[in-house]
C-alpha cells in the first residue's frame, strides 16, 4: 500500500457529472473526490465510462451536466485558462502520443519551454533527471520510433511530469504494451504513487490496483457502483456486478 494521502484537501471534485454520446448516457451522475496524494484506481468492464471520466477531468470531453473542479476552481471552457489547466493535469494515454519528429529530450522539454516559459538549459536539466527517474536517460537523443513501447510510455510519463502537474491521469497506460513491457511501466507508476503524486489510473492491471491504490472505484454502465480500499474490494466486493467482474478476470 502507498502512504496515506497527505491531506484532506481535494485536488479534483466531480459532482453529479453527466455525459451523453447521442442517446448513450456514458457518465451517469458521477460523484468523486480525490484528495492530495491519493491514488485512485478506476476499474470496470469495457464501455463502463472509465476513459470518458478521465478525459472529462482534462476537458478533452465536455460534460453535459454537473460540475468538475480542480483545487476548488471550475474547469475553464477554452483559451489560455484551459491550456493552464491542461498543464496542471498530466495525462498519459493508451497510445504514447509522442512527437515522432522530435527526440526524446525534445519531447520532454517542449511543454516546459513553450507553456511554462522555462529556460532551455533548465528544462533540459530537469528532463534528463526525469528520464533518469523513469529509466530511459540513455535514450535522450533517440527518436520515439527507435524505442520499445515500454520505453516510449515511460518517456510519455516523464513528459507529463516535466510540467510539474498537480494531478496525473493515466488512461489504460499499459494496454497497448507487450506483457514484458507492462511491468517496467507499472514499476514507474508505483514509484510515483509512493512518492505522493495524486493519481487517477484507469487500468485492467489488478496487481497494480492491489498494491498501489489507496482506493478502488468500480464503474459499470456509466455509473460508480462501489468504491473501497483495495483489500475490501478484492476480498469482499459488495455488489453483484463487481463480484461477477472479479470472478471473470481473476480466474485467468
Amino acid at each position: 500500500m502507498t502512504a496515506a494521502p497527505s491531506s484532506t484537501e481535494s485536488v479534483v471534485t466531480l459532482e453529479g457529472v453527466d455525459k451523453y454520446f447521442g442517446d448513450l448516457h456514458v457518465l451517469q451522475g458521477i460523484d468523486l473526490r480525490v484528495r492530495r496524494g491519493e491514488v485512485v484506481v478506476v476499474i470496470g468492464p469495457s464501455g463502463s465510462g472509465k476513459s470518458t471520466l478521465c478525459r472529462a477531468i482534462n476537458r478533452l470531453e465536455t460534460i453535459d451536466g454537473g460540475s468538475i473542479t480542480l483545487e476548488g476552481q471550475p474547469l475553464p471552457q477554452e483559451g489560455k485558462e484551459l491550456a493552464r489547466l491542461r498543464s496542471d493535469v498530466g495525462m498519459v494515454f493508451q497510445s504514447f502520443n509522442l512527437f515522432a519528429h522530435k527526440t526524446v529530450l525534445e519531447n520532454v522539454t517542449l511543454g516546459p519551454i513553450k507553456v511554462r516559459r522555462t529556460k532551455r538549459a533548465d528544462a533540459e536539466k530537469r528532463a534528463r533527471e526525469l528520464l533518469d527517474r523513469v529509466g530511459v536517460a540513455h535514450q535522450a537523443e533517440k527518436y520515439p520510433a527507435q524505442l520499445s513501447g515500454g520505453q516510449q510510455q515511460r518517456v510519455a510519463i516523464a513528459r507529463a511530469l516535466a510540467m510539474e502537474p498537480k494531478l496525473m491521469l493515466f488512461d489504460e497506460p499499459t494496454s497497448a504494451l507487450d506483457p514484458e513491457m507492462i511491468k517496467e511501466v507499472l514499476d514507474v507508476m508505483v514509484d510515483l504513487a509512493r512518492g505522493g503524486m495524486t493519481m487517477i489510473v484507469v487500468t485492467h492491471e489488478m496487481g497494480f490496483a492491489r498494491t498501489a491504490a489507496d482506493r478502488v472505484v468500480f464503474m459499470s454502465d456509466g455509473a460508480i457502483v462501489e468504491e473501497s480500499t483495495p483489500d475490501d474490494f478484492f476480498t469482499n466486493p459488495r455488489s453483484d456486478r463487481a463480484r461477477d467482474f472479479l470472478g471473470k478476470i481473476l480466474k485467468h
